[in-house]
């Protein structure tokens, strides 16, 4: 094998490495989560979101505003129905509950939402919103088999139910043991196939909000393969010209 081949093939395992660690990360295989190019999809995770999220967490880089254009939305519909915090149009999405209760209540403010699909990616989130279960031992009566001991109750129970864990052998080393799968113990408002379009419209709007030009991108990446095929058409036919009298 050549030197060249036996990079490129070290390249290709450690790149196959990388992404197995990512789908790996809080020990449970992630879940596809997200669609930009459903606008429906984003207009119900953009209500679900501040029904059920935007007490807690805010959205600081994105303004009503820029949803409202983005998502093809008046501005009576996102002030009546996506504004409960009496912001201004032109303001950005702030959380309902001000910082010094959420430090006071949770011991921190709960982080800002409005780039966790970059640092964390669409299928990660898809995956926790469904991995909450009850675990009396927390502070809060509530854990996550993708990301454990995670601080913060299950905001879709009355949604999706309430899921208790199934564990696996203990560990050696430490004698706790794993969450090997979660086993719903009490239905909520939805069924499974309905909850889990919930929780893919809320991951497509949190993918949205880590980046509202990709809206854009994507419905003008379809006129740039347009320019780029005429543009080799020509340059085929200009090649052909110049080449004739050569021949």
């Amino acid at each position: 094998m050549s030197k060249a081949t036996a990079r490129l093939a070290a390249f290709a395992g450690a790149l196959l490495l990388s992404f197995s660690a990512v789908a790996a990360e809080g020990g449970d295989t992630l879940q596809a989560g997200n669609d930009l190019g459903d606008r429906a999809s984003l207009q119900r995770g953009a209500k679900l979101f501040v029904n059920y999220c935007s007490g807690c967490h805010s959205l600081q880089y994105l303004r009503y505003s820029r949803m409202a254009e983005d998502l093809g939305l008046t501005e009576e519909e996102v002030m009546q129905n996506l504004n409960f915090t009496g912001a201004k149009f032109g303001e950005q999405i702030k959380a309902s509950l001000p910082n010094d209760a959420a430090t006071k209540w949770f011991g921190k403010a709960p982080p800002d939402l409005s780039v966790i699909s970059r640092v964390r990616g669409s299928d990660w989130i898809y995956t926790y919103l469904k991995s909450f279960h009850i675990d009396e031992s927390r502070p809060l009566g509530w854990n996550n088999k993708l990301f454990p001991n995670a601080s913060m109750p299950n905001p879709l129970w009355e949604l999706q139910g309430i899921q208790h864990a199934e564990y696996g052998e203990p560990d050696a080393a430490t004698g706790e043991k794993p969450v090997v799968g979660l086993k719903l113990s009490q239905p909520g408002k939805q069924n499974a196939q309905e909850f889990d379009q919930t929780v893919r419209d809320i991951t497509n709007f949190l993918e949205y909000a880590g980046e509202p030009a990709a809206l854009k991108r994507q419905s003008m990446g379809v006129w740039v393969v347009l320019f780029l095929a005429a543009l080799s058409l020509l340059a085929y036919l200009l090649k052909e010209e110049y080449w004739r009298d050569v021949h």
